[in-house]
């Protein structure tokens, strides 16, 4: 597939830039790299420029349904990003981690039931996203997925994430209009979150689901 551009006599992305220096900047918790390079500008020119890049690695987030009550399963959890951006830090969000090289189906089956417990049916991939593409190389794989809260063995484990990976996660079961009430007073601010109910709402809202 063609990549999208603003006219038909653009040259391919890749021939309109030239990377002249990279400098890796901090290598702790992820990559942290500055990278300078050569832009072709769609005037023709030639322009200098630098940016830096967080490369933590791609992930996958999902969110689970129960078809029967209409609930999804969310978490809350602290965040120190937020935290030091104004917020209180306890997050909802639908559950989710970085793929550590193992395909996006099977790390997310195994990171919702280490979050909530839940072992996931029907386990479905409605798109992908790049989450904040000026500064952090991630691309998330976005699920939706179904859990039975009647069944015995659906729920093999308590959740609440590892303990040993500083995890501490509080498992919420909601119903769908709730959380998207929760996105409208603002306790729900998390964009994979927001995205995710979303679609799930459009979705059920063209079947008939939600008046």
């Amino acid at each position: 597939m063609t990549a999208p551009n603003s006219g038909t006599d653009q040259p391919a992305t890749r021939d309109r830039v030239r990377v002249i220096d990279t400098a890796v900047l901090s290598d702790d918790w992820y990559v942290l790299r500055k990278v300078t390079f050569d832009f072709q500008r769609r005037d023709g020119s030639w322009q200098r420029q630098s940016r830096e890049t967080y490369d933590r690695g791609n992930g996958a987030t999902i969110l689970l349904q129960d078809p029967h009550s209409g609930k999804v399963v969310l978490t809350r959890q602290f965040r120190m990003p937020t935290f030091v951006n104004g917020h209180d830090g306890m997050m909802v969000e639908a559950p989710g981690g970085l793929l550590d090289n193992a395909a996006p189906d099977e790390r997310i089956r195994a990171e919702v039931e280490e979050e909530t417990g839940y072992r996931v049916r029907n386990l479905r991939k409605v798109f992908e996203a790049y989450m904040s593409p000026g500064s952090v190389t991630e691309k998330l794989y976005f699920y939706l997925g179904e859990y039975d809260p009647r069944d015995p063995n659906g729920r093999p484990g308590a959740g609440g994430g590892v303990a040993e990976e500083g995890e501490d996660l509080e498992v919420l079961e909601v119903p769908l209009e709730d959380a998207l009430r929760m996105i409208e007073r603002g306790e729900i601010c998390d964009g994979k979150t927001i995205m995710l109910l979303q679609h799930l709402a459009l979705h059920r809202l063209s079947q008939g689901a939600i008046a």
